[in-house]
């Protein structure tokens, strides 16, 4: 109500303004015609003259109505140079500050619902450097002042620093038109004012800020390194920290384009995608997926009943997959490609200089790719229980009798149900109030069903106080809102996140700057504190998955090698992932619930899989493809895929989302019969169905009416 009314106001008043034809006292014509009237009523009544100026100066720039050149002209004209500079400067920021609250107070909650995506990135961009862009545009009058208190209100800037930046900036303009007006009866028109090289001029002094924010990040990066002595000569272009996904890619990259880079490895090449995450838990997935399938072989029309699970078997056909991997990525196949390979330790000593054991290498850029490692709770008695972590349950060579899983993100879901598959009975517990939690309610229900339907006993908002031992087992309390639950169990499974390893190789002594989530902070072009030290993969975020690790690398290796000739902001615009439960969950953009908390519009189109040929010839008729658009358009905002071989069926969706492709061109695209692949072409048709022009049908349905 408060917002209609206002905006009523401010409406009636600018058609008031317009319809009495006052915009004719706001006229540079009018003023050079009243300049001697107007001088005389100063000297007059100077107090009742110079308040009604500021009072009509904010009016008419909280309205922004046209007319404030001419008002500032007017200040030098009536109250001389440093008084009208002054009673301009004040009535420009006032009226600026109300004409900015007002676009906040009218304009930034429906602005934020219908555009929450593109606001949230104005806003970081405003939060990095919002004093240096709202100076810049001050300083430069070729961008209306009145567009910039309207764009400036719908972002999150404070007030006062509007205010002070606002009056800071626009000093300069206003110096200018105020002496101009001391001189209003040697001047003819407007357009003297501003002549070409008084735009030139201003046009230097608006990029003043972004070549100071330059200048000053240089001289910080300097005084930074000022402590360190830079070698005349390098050793190597690139060192590399870290030989995980991140670490193999930049050294890959740097090695290819003939820069001689080293790359160091503390523990074993590969990393933990390689030696503890995607490969082993992959492997170990597919072995449980076999005895979840032999379960079901009556549904197939075959008979095999008394199957036995060898489980350490299991474990050494898991560890037997990562043995038959390790050469991509071993010492001897990247000393081939022309990378030194290193043992041991780094430590940065400085920011050309990185020790190994007693060696120290000079290089002009680093790169850190140190991963992460799995969280460990302090929860009392954990470290007395016989724990496992994501880095030490492939050890396992004994089945566990009874496994308690802590976390029910992907890691906790997928481990439950393949280690619940090869027999073990399973708990997860889970702080929150549902399974994948980032996921859509209805995806989380799904695979919350398909556990428990396999077994798997499952605690959600159940917060682990503490373990203890009695003479018959070891056992776990949990709580909730209303109780106590006791959980027994042989071995506990901790499976609460991972925490970028930052520590223990010189960070600390060169203060690089860590994020409130333990990350390396690193800018756009992935730099840290120091401008040659850069950080990719786990150890620097956003994103913990294998594929954005290498990502990264990429910009990372390309921005060190070629700055500053070149250099490239890493794009996180399409990362997709996918979660390898049963069926799995594949996600790329927004999903549903993201969407609704951005405040972003959109249309839903689903298919179901229980629809599709293929899924109903292999019994995998369960789960959907669900594609977000933009209302109206076949553009994709999102696509979640829950289902058999969904982290496969998403690369369609991820190409089509970079390379700006609608679902129209999936739908005219020729998909295999019969293929899961063909469910991508039938979302697009669903779109396609909801939004076919009624009108065109009516008249064809008349015209093959006139045809028969």
């Amino acid at each position: 109500m408060w917002r209609l009314a206002l905006l009523l106001l401010v409406i009636v008043l600018i058609l008031l303004f317009f319809t009495f034809h006052l915009d004719r006292y706001l006229s540079f014509d009018f003023l050079k015609n009243q300049q001697v009237i107007l001088q005389d009523m100063y000297h007059q009544s100077p107090i009742r003259v110079s308040s009604s100026f500021v009072a009509l100066y904010v009016g008419v720039t909280a309205l922004s109505i046209p007319g404030a050149a001419v008002m500032t002209l007017a200040s030098g004209l009536i109250f001389g140079f440093w008084p009208g500079l002054f009673l301009a400067s004040i009535g420009s920021t006032l009226g600026a500050t109300f004409s900015f609250l007002g676009a906040r107070f009218l304009f930034r909650d429906f602005i934020s619902r219908k555009f929450g995506s593109h606001i949230e990135k104005l806003n970081s961009g405003m939060r990095k450097d919002g004093a240096f862009y709202l100076l810049s545009l001050r300083l430069v009058p070729f961008f209306p002042f009145f567009l910039v208190n309207l764009a400036m209100g719908l972002t999150q800037i404070s007030v006062l620093t509007y205010m002070f930046i606002s009056q800071l900036g626009m000093l300069a303009g206003t110096a200018v038109y105020v002496n101009a007006g001391t001189q209003l009866s040697q001047i003819n028109t407007l357009n003297e004012i501003l002549s070409p090289s008084l735009l030139i001029s201003f046009t230097i002094i608006g990029l003043f800020p972004l070549f100071a924010k330059i200048f000053i990040n240089a001289i910080e990066a300097q005084r930074k390194r000022k402590f360190f002595r830079k070698p005349k000569a390098f050793e190597y272009n690139l060192v590399v920290i870290g030989a995980g996904s991140a670490g193999l890619v930049s050294s890959y990259i740097a090695a290819a384009i003939n820069a001689k880079v080293a790359l160091i490895e503390k523990h074993k090449m590969g990393g933990d995608c390689l030696n503890t995450g995607c490969v082993p838990s992959k492997a170990l997935i597919r072995s449980a997926k076999i005895a979840s399938d032999i379960r079901r072989t009556n549904e197939f029309g075959i008979s095999a009943n008394g199957f036995e699970i060898n489980f350490p078997n299991v474990m050494e056909r898991v560890r037997g997959v990562v043995s038959k991997i390790e050469p991509h990525d071993s010492i001897d196949r990247y000393q081939k490609l022309g990378v030194d390979c290193l043992q041991g330790e780094a430590e940065i000593l400085s920011p050309y200089e990185v020790r190994i054991g007693s060696r120290t290498l000079t290089t002009r850029n680093i790169i850190v790719a140190t991963g992460a490692r799995p969280i460990l709770p302090e929860i009392p008695g954990l470290k007395d229980a016989t724990y496992l972590t994501s880095d030490t349950v492939w050890e396992l060579r004994e089945k566990p009798r009874r496994m308690l899983v802590l976390g029910g993100g992907p890691i906790g879901c997928e481990l439950a149900q393949a280690f619940c598959r090869l027999g073990v009975e399973v708990t997860l517990v889970e702080m929150g109030s549902r399974v994948m939690g980032r996921e859509d309610m209805d995806v989380s229900s799904q695979i919350s069903a398909v556990l428990k339907s396999e077994g798997i006993n499952i605690l959600t908002s159940h917060k682990a106080l503490r373990f203890g031992k009695d003479a018959n087992s070891e056992f776990v309390i949990c709580a909730n809102n209303q109780s106590e639950t006791r959980v027994d169990f042989s071995h506990v499974l901790v499976a609460l996140g991972r925490q970028a390893n930052t520590a223990g190789f010189g960070l600390e002594n060169l203060e690089v700057e860590i994020n409130e989530n333990g990350t390396i902070r690193v800018n756009d072009f992935l730099q840290t504190t120091y401008s040659n030290i850069y950080a990719c993969g786990d150890v620097a975020g956003p994103y913990q998955f294998t594929h954005t690790a290498a990502h990264q690398a990429w910009y990372a290796t390309v921005n060190a090698l070629f700055r500053p000739l070149k250099k490239f902001k890493v794009d996180y615009r399409v990362i997709p992932w996918c979660t390898f439960v049963d069926p799995e969950v594949a996600r790329v953009g927004l999903n549903e619930n993201e969407a609704k908390n951005l405040g972003v519009r959109f249309e839903i189109s689903t298919y179901d899989l229980a629809e599709l040929d293929r899924a109903i010839t292999d019994s995998e008729a369960r789960g959907f493809v669900r594609v977000l658009t933009k209302p109206g358009s076949d553009h994709i905002l999102g696509v979640t895929i829950v289902g058999s071989h969904a982290g496969e069926l998403i690369t369609e969706y991820v190409s089509a989302m970079k390379h700006g492709i609608g679902l129209k061109k999936i739908l005219s695209t020729i998909h295999i019969y019969p293929t899961f692949s063909e469910a991508n072409k039938y979302a697009a048709g669903v779109w396609q169905k909801n939004h076919k022009p009624e009108w065109a049908l009516n008249f064809l349905r008349r015209f093959h009416t006139w045809r028969r």
